[in-house]
């Protein structure tokens, strides 16, 4: 990863700090990035955390799990307040798809992964939400009609990267530039690839349905709409249950031919698979009636995710960028003659390297229409050619991890481009000169940090994007790299700051975080999970507790470390990513009472600091947090994962005698994993889901103020002495509530 530039770390084995001039005197200068020496995991790793919390152990998510319970959540009452969000703007997320408006010069659409679609009127500056916020925020594809008519298809069909547990709802259209939007069409499609809008006829539409990443059949293949999405008919079947269409073309010189990239891919309870048989090129003459798969050189056996481009300035050129089955690059090949044959272009290093061992993520060409041997292909990096593929060379004035561009024919040179940290515009063709936009407030949050001392500064970290903080800039700003994810402010001392990238790699601070000291070598752990659990002593914050699989203890603000605990979980599992580690820890204020909970749905609890423990729980869920009384440390509560598809198994449980007997207090939330509870006032309960915040009551619980998107909540943090709530969420960055207790 480069200085300045956002990238998840992408292993947990081995990283290097970058060069000696970014350190400054004790320890690394903030924002300084990491530098990856091993790509093992990529956005599979987020992808794999995110799976196996939310699937109960051994069993598939369940379809239609999310707005299932979204619209369970709808069903219940809401209580005053109204959420108020508080950036960042200026970060930015993960962008998956792009529109232009036909009538509107300069008007720009965005799909964001899981933060819904966004409108710019300003050549891509600013954008303003042109999606409902109570309607999912999954999203896959966008494409609008020559008479204005946006369609967008809810669902990302790139498996990785945190959000491919939220699949989508279908197909939306809208007719009044994003103000309103109708269901019209495949609920089961479960992700969405791509349009392609007939110019001559802007009714005519075709939909490429991805289909469920978790379960078999569906709404998949290549689907025909000829009344704007009044009904849908499949004109490209599937050869299997698990191959959908990724993709969806039409020559732009005969619209007639049109053009489908189907893709064999699918995740089991212990097992992922993105590539088979099913994958390949499919081409039609008959502007979608008829359809047959290209050979010619193109693989026919097994391959992984395929990405194809076609040329404007000469008719017939296509470039195919092939994955492997295993996620490396496979093969890059062009064709003259329309897809008939192709010709394999010589391997070259760069564009090798640029899919690292996820080619899986990105399966896009961009062919330049100006120029036919001038293309940009998504990778780690842009990579451009502009020989028709012989020598590549990299764009690194971007972030990290390309989905989707577009050029604008009204403007020459202008193109647009969308990645995991929003939205760039290039006025060279995409050759360099890029501007990132400066409102785009779509940020995939994990975890939230807040301090007493100023309600105005704010941590967390972001998928992708560091760990970011509120102040030390102008605005938001980053100042650890990678994936951020644990992140801490010291209640007593607000410049005494805590941030970790994936899988336990943490660092502290005594200034902010203008400068950061890394001590995760002083900890022990065989193994850490993706978010390695970091925590303060309730009393003394100078006290902190860190999880690996064994529990440490620090008694002088995390210089130090000491093990208080043997393996609290039942060893490392079957799968690429075995975790079997601590996921939540809570110390009481009696300075010897501490809990903790696993990935592998245990709870212990011990009375002496750590001499001898108690397992209080086992065979449960993912445990996602506890939450300890203040003024009783044998009285604590536990929020545990899973979508349940209607089981009776509890999301929150309390014990008011250390573990001897649990009652359950899931009641009436949405059958939705619960990822954090916490303590407020007079004993009220707050609960984050994956459907918003739910405050507990004497009728039960009830959904927590307006205003607040659906889109899940990773984290919330009370702070008592102001009465507020803050909020992380998984797409549309922080929001903060006042609380009447």
């Amino acid at each position: 990863m480069r200085t300045g530039r956002s990238r998840g770390m992408r292993t947990a084995a081995v990283v290097v700090l970058a060069v000696a001039a970014l350190l400054a005197p004790g320890g690394l200068a903030a924002g300084a990035g990491i530098q990856e020496e091993d790509d093992e995991g990529g956005p599979a790793a987020p992808a794999e955390y995110s799976y196996l919390q939310k699937a109960v152990p051994g069993q598939p998510l369940p379809r239609h799990a999310y707005d299932t319970a979204a619209a369970q959540a709808a069903a219940l009452p809401a209580t005053g307040g109204t959420w108020q969000p508080i950036g960042p703007t200026n970060i930015g997320g993960r962008v998956v798809s792009l529109a232009l408006d036909p009538h509107h010069p300069d008007t720009l659409y965005a799909a964001a992964a899981s933060g819904g679609v966004w409108r710019s009127a300003d050549a891509g500056r600013t954008f303003t939400p042109a999606w409902p916020e109570r309607g999912t925020q999954a999203m896959g594809a966008l494409a609008a009609a020559p008479d204005g008519t946006l369609y967008a298809g809810t669902g990302e069909p790139n498996p990785g990267g945190g959000s491919v547990t939220y699949e989508g709802t279908g197909v939306y259209r809208s007719t009044d530039q994003g103000r309103s939007w109708r269901a019209v069409g495949l609920r089961d499609s479960g992700a969405v690839g791509a349009f392609a809008v007939d110019p001559r006829s802007p009714r005519r539409v075709l939909a490429a349905a991805t289909g469920s990443l978790y379960n078999p059949g569906g709404d998949r293949g290549v689907y025909l709409s000829e009344n704007a999405g009044g009904s849908w008919r499949r004109v490209l079947d599937v050869p299997n249950a698990f191959t959908g269409a990724v993709d969806v073309q039409r020559d732009p010189v005969n619209p007639d031919r049109v053009y489908a990239v189907l893709w064999d891919h699918r995740r089991e309870p212990d097992k992922r698979t993105y590539g088979g048989t099913g994958s390949g090129v499919y081409r039609s003459d008959d502007g979608g009636a008829h359809w047959r798969r290209l050979g010619g050189g193109l693989p026919t056996a097994d391959s992984g995710r395929i990405g194809l481009g076609i040329a404007t300035s000469e008719p017939g050129r296509l470039y195919a960028m092939v994955g492997a089955t295993d996620g490396t690059f496979g093969s890059f090949l062009t064709s003259t003659d329309g897809g008939d044959s192709w010709t394999k272009v010589p391997d070259n290093a760069t564009l090798t390297e640029s899919q690292s061992s996820y080619s899986w993520w990105f399966g896009k060409v961009w062919v330049d229409p100006a120029d036919a041997r001038h293309l940009h292909v998504a990778g780690v990096d842009l990579l451009t050619t502009k020989d028709g593929g012989t020598t590549w060379t990299e764009e690194d004035a971007v972030h990290a991890d390309q989905h989707a561009m577009l050029w604008d024919p009204r403007t020459p040179g202008r193109v647009y481009l969308g990645n995991d940290g929003g939205v760039y515009r290039s006025e060279a063709r995409g050759d360099g000169g890029w501007t990132k936009a400066t409102y785009e407030p779509w940020t995939q949050l994990y975890t939230v940090a807040a301090t007493p001392q100023d309600t105005g500064r704010i941590s967390g970290g972001a998928q992708d994007n560091g760990s970011i903080r509120s102040w030390g800039g102008d605005r938001f700003n980053e100042y650890l790299g990678g994936d951020g994810l644990q992140n801490l402010i010291d209640p007593t001392d607000a410049n005494r700051v805590y941030a970790c990238y994936q899988y336990g790699n943490c660092f502290r601070s005594t200034d902010g975080g203008a400068t950061l000291t890394e001590y995760t070598d002083s900890t022990t752990a065989e193994r850490r999970n993706w978010l390695t659990p970091v925590q303060f002593d309730p009393v003394n914050p100078s006290v902190l507790y860190y999880g690996g699989d064994r529990l440490n203890r620090s008694a002088d603000g995390g210089a130090t470390w000491q093990p208080i605990s043997p393996d609290l979980t039942g060893g490392p599992g079957h799968d690429s990513y075995p975790y079997g580690t601590i996921t939540t820890v809570a110390a009481a204020r009696d300075g010897h009472t501490v809990w903790a909970g696993t990935d592998d749905g245990r709870v212990w609890v011990t009375r002496d600091l750590g001499a001898h423990w108690t397992r209080v729980l086992t065979g449960r869920p993912w445990v996602t947090r506890i939450a300890v009384d203040p003024d009783d440390p044998a009285t604590a509560y536990v929020s545990l994962s899973g979508y349940r598809s209607g089981s009776p198994l509890p999301h929150l449980l309390r014990t008011r005698d250390a573990g001897a007997s649990w009652s359950d207090l899931s009641g009436n939330l949405p059958q939705a994993p619960v990822n954090d509870v916490v303590l407020g006032g007079r004993n009220t309960l707050y609960a984050a889901t994956d459907q918003g915040v739910f405050i507990s009551g004497r009728g039960g619980w009830r959904r927590l103020g307006g205003g607040l998107p659906l889109v899940p909540v990773s984290d919330i943090t009370y702070d008592p002495a102001h009465h507020r709530l803050v909020a992380a969420t998984f797409g549309r960055g922080f929001y903060s509530l006042r609380t009447s207790q």
